[in-house]
């Protein structure tokens, strides 16, 4: 797969890194000279010199072979313009990092689905652990195949869990409605606009899962 990074910050390298390891090719756009000579030093990526919310550098890291985007710069204006403009050139999947969680809101209102507000995750985990809870990260989960995938839930698909139309693979095994409350997924959970549902499936079925649900 092929993954563009916009922003050659930590949280790029060290996930470019990752993908790296993980065979996939990996571009990262940045601004500053100095920044990409010791991008490339570290990491075995390409590496496109520019601006990554103008139309041009984006029409540069080529949207049609392009797997997923992260926009993942300091600047969240400039991480919600990159966004849009990625998606009018017709990049498939776009990941949104904003620092602010007031902008969260604006995203969502943007269609910016996949937003990322990192202190929120840090902050859950640092919670969970001072309540002495056992914490399990997900990728020690997660192996061989298996993946999960999230959609909201549309007017169309507020059916019962049963009537999903899902790859024969793919479990629905939670639901979130309202924003944190928690249901299990029944075959006659009644699913209502605006819910999130959780599945688990395999990684082949994840391209018809988004081209379904988005």
């Amino acid at each position: 797969m092929r993954f563009i990074f916009l922003g050659g910050g930590t949280l790029s390298v060290l996930t470019a890194r990752m993908l790296v390891e993980r065979r996939h090719e990996v571009v990262i756009v940045e601004r500053d000279l100095e920044a990409i000579e010791k991008l490339q030093e570290e990491l075995d990526v390409g590496v496109i010199h520019g601006d990554g919310s103008r139309p041009a550098i984006l029409r540069e890291a080529d949207p049609e072979t392009t797997d997923l985007l992260f926009c993942l710069t300091h600047d969240d204006q400039a991480n919600i313009i990159a966004s849009l403009v990625a998606r009018s050139l017709g990049f498939k999947r776009v990941v949104t990092k904003i620092d602010d969680p007031d902008l969260e809101h604006i995203c969502a209102e943007l269609g910016l689905a996949e937003s990322l507000i990192p202190m929120h995750t840090v902050g859950r985990y640092l919670a969970d652990m001072a309540e002495g809870q056992n914490i399990i990260e997900l990728s020690d989960i997660l192996r061989g195949d298996a993946r999960i995938f999230s959609f909201p839930v549309t007017e169309a698909e507020a059916v019962r869990v049963s009537e999903l139309s899902l790859p024969q693979s793919a479990r629905a095994i939670c639901v979130y409605r309202n924003g944190d409350e928690f249901l299990f997924a029944e075959a006659d959970t009644r699913l209502k606009a605006g819910d999130e549902v959780i599945l688990l499936t395999r990684a082949r079925d994840l391209r018809e899962l988004r081209e379904r649900f988005g």
